[in-house]
């Protein structure tokens, strides 16, 4: 069952099975054409352009506005994650060296924690800092990240907590890849390889601006 368990993070059974078929129903949705010659997912007229308002690791209201004019990566997920998340801001930045001078030191990744209790902006940049200077950590309260993730065809939930208040948190596992002018256009799966990723990061690097 590791397929299945790989779409949500840090979650057991019953906490990905209640989301399950909003995500099977995503999955339709994001397997018409998405532009071609991608090594990864293209998704190109796929998703909605790039919005949203959060709440920085700085503290500050940051918004799409602040991200124009370089491609821009968005990963969902939090910082208690044991694997899933370590595993992706490893490898975006590994995919990252691995695109070169082509991305001109522009590209941005914004990590969206969706568990606003346990990440403040002091925890979110601790995380962060750990990975690269290109990463940006930024929450929400619950309600506007729903909205947001529902925007993506993406979803979380939470666990119940254990007697210590633990509790685990489940989320999509790709990576949304918007370019300079916030648009989407590729989605990096857990199954991409770094190799494949640096090339549509040097694809999306390279797209000449669209109007």
């Amino acid at each position: 069952m590791r397929d299945a368990d790989s779409m949500f993070s840090c979650c057991p059974r019953r906490a990905w099975a209640r989301a399950w078929m909003f995500v099977a129903l995503a999955a339709l949705v994001l397997v018409g054409c998405g532009g071609e010659d991608y090594e990864t997912k293209g998704i190109e007229g796929l998703l909605p352009t790039l919005a949203f308002e959060l709440q920085s690791e700085t503290g500050e209201t940051i918004t799409e506005a602040d991200f124009a004019g370089a491609p821009t990566v968005v990963f969902f997920g939090f910082t208690n994650c044991p694997d899933v998340c370590p595993t992706a801001m490893a490898r975006i930045a590994a995919a990252t060296e691995a695109a070169g001078a082509s991305l001109d030191g522009e590209l941005q990744v914004l990590f969206v924690s969706v568990d606003p209790g346990r990440d403040d902006p002091e925890r979110l940049a601790r995380y962060t800092d750990f990975f690269s200077d290109r990463v940006t950590g930024a929450t929400a309260d619950v309600p506007t990240l729903k909205t947001l993730t529902k925007r993506y065809r993406a979803t979380f939930g939470y666990d119940e907590p254990n007697e210590f208040g633990d509790y685990n948190v489940s989320h999509a596992s790709a990576m949304y890849v918007f370019d300079a002018k916030g648009e989407a256009r590729a989605l990096f799966r857990p199954s991409d390889s770094v190799a494949a990723m640096a090339a549509d990061l040097r694809r999306i690097g390279q797209q000449p601006d669209r109007s």
